[in-house]
């Protein structure tokens, strides 16, 4: 009987348009615009300016504070800008834009195809070699991996998960690196497990991605410590607590992180980038991407640099269908909808999804009909439908006594809410306000 968790859960169209599409290389821009805020925590301090030349992998932010992550650049060329520039959002953030001439890579970058499986460094090399590259969470979470690998006293990892669950209807990038570059993730895999010095190992996946069960399953029978757990679908099984809940049977405490039960998740695309980190000495600059939807004449998924323009990734699946309504980065479920094509590809950029008017317009929101199938389909055993009136009132103190920080913003409440209320978009600007209510006391 295949495994998965207990509470809540839905189950969306999977419309995995892509997976059978393997890995193409997106060609390299004539600009790529690089955020200095590609990660959860404080946006990187440039270390470049304009009129500087630079060669792909050379670093030109680093880390600020424990909580941040290097960037490097993606590709060769010279600085023209460090400055702020719009995003997906329409918001102002600062970046360094680099007009590509050529493709000349930094020295020491290993750009070979063949595996290496030697892992020779040290516990405390790997996570300092993990940090000088600038890996993230490549899930979606964008949290910086090295602080991930350093639990804080008190805490010891006993077993690390592998987020091969890509639950997000739409996407297939994991699925494809996990059929493509398997052997490379397994490598990953046991470099992670040295790091956080742990002897097991679940690599999670669910059954609609059997190839990539196979595929791993016959390379994990030689790995020591390492094992496939098939899962049975369900959204949003991708999400940290959902997965150690399927894996392993242990339920993480409200307010609490994966390492309270002695977990540590990463996702497949982030052991792919520690594996390049550490054996290749290359640094986070280029990932797979995701570009579908049913009215998309190509949909595929382009292995990118990162800052290449949303724009290059349209044109190459075939151009913005004439019935395009919405833009989304990432999937339909937890993405959000971009005003700026042209904004970047950044280091969480899993997916574009380009939505026809059919799905893309709203249906008209209605009252409440108290059916409670918003209250059954939250993973979090949270009640949506009362944190949305709460968030409306902006009764902050009575959000966070309901457990509003617990949310992981799934979207599963509106997918099953048969009144069409918008209930994640309120709660996830009262999750904000209770988020930095919270703060402001802790100051």
């Amino acid at each position: 009987m295949l495994k998965t968790f207990k509470i809540g859960g839905v189950h969306p169209p999977e419309n995995k348009l892509s997976s059978g599409e393997k890995i193409q290389i997106l060609p390299v821009p004539e600009q790529v615009i690089i955020p200095l805020g590609q990660h959860i925590g404080a946006p990187a301090t440039p270390v470049v300016q304009k009129g500087d030349s630079v060669k792909a992998g050379q670093l030109i932010a680093t880390a600020t504070g424990f909580v941040s992550a290097n960037i490097h650049s993606s590709v060769s060329g010279t600085v023209v800008a460090v400055d702020n520039v719009t995003d997906a959002a329409g918001l102002s953030k600062p970046a360094i834009t680099i007009k590509v001439e050529g493709d000349e890579w930094e020295e020491g970058i290993d750009r070979s195809v063949k595996p290496d499986h030697n892992i020779t460094l040290s516990r405390e090399e790997i996570v300092k070699a993990i940090s000088a590259a600038g890996i993230v969470g490549m899930g979606g979470a964008t949290f910086p991996t090295q602080v991930k690998l350093s639990p804080p006293p008190g805490s010891k990892a006993e077993i690390l998960i592998i987020n091969g669950v890509e639950c997000e209807p739409y996407l297939t990038a994991d699925h494809r690196i996990m059929l493509e570059k398997a052997e490379e993730i397994i490598v990953g895999v046991q470099i992670l497990m040295k790091a956080i010095d742990v002897k097991r190992a679940v690599i999670g996946i669910e059954n609609n991605k059997r190839d990539a069960i196979e595929k791993l399953k016959n390379l994990t029978a030689k790995t020591l410590g390492v094992e496939v757990c098939p899962l049975k679908v369900r959204y949003p099984q991708g999400g940290e607590k959902q997965l150690i809940k399927a894996t392993t049977g242990r339920s993480v405490p409200s307010g609490a992180l994966p390492i309270a039960v002695g977990a540590v998740v990463q996702n497949a695309g982030t052991a792919l980038a520690v594996y390049e980190a550490v054996m290749k000495h290359k640094p986070l600059i280029e990932r797979v991407v995701t570009i579908t939807g049913k009215s998309v004449k190509k949909p595929g998924n382009y292995l990118c640099r990162i800052g290449t323009p949303i724009s290059k990734l349209i044109e190459a699946a075939g151009g913005l269908p004439g019935d395009t309504a919405k833009i989304i980065g990432g999937g339909p479920m937890m993405g959000r909808a971009m005003v700026n094509p042209d904004s970047p590809i950044l280091k969480g950029t899993s997916g574009v999804l380009i939505l026809n008017e059919k799905e893309g317009t709203r249906k008209p929101s209605r009252n409440c009909i108290r059916c409670s199938k918003c209250v059954s389909a939250c993973p979090m055993g949270l009640e949506p439908y009362l944190l949305m009136t709460l968030a409306g009132h902006n009764m902050l103190e009575e959000m966070e006594t309901e457990k509003i920080m617990d949310c992981i913003e799934c979207g599963s409440c509106s997918f099953t809410c048969p009144a069409n209320r918008p209930l994640l978009d309120y709660i996830r600007l009262g999750k904000a306000r209770t988020g930095a209510m919270i703060r402001n006391r802790k100051k």
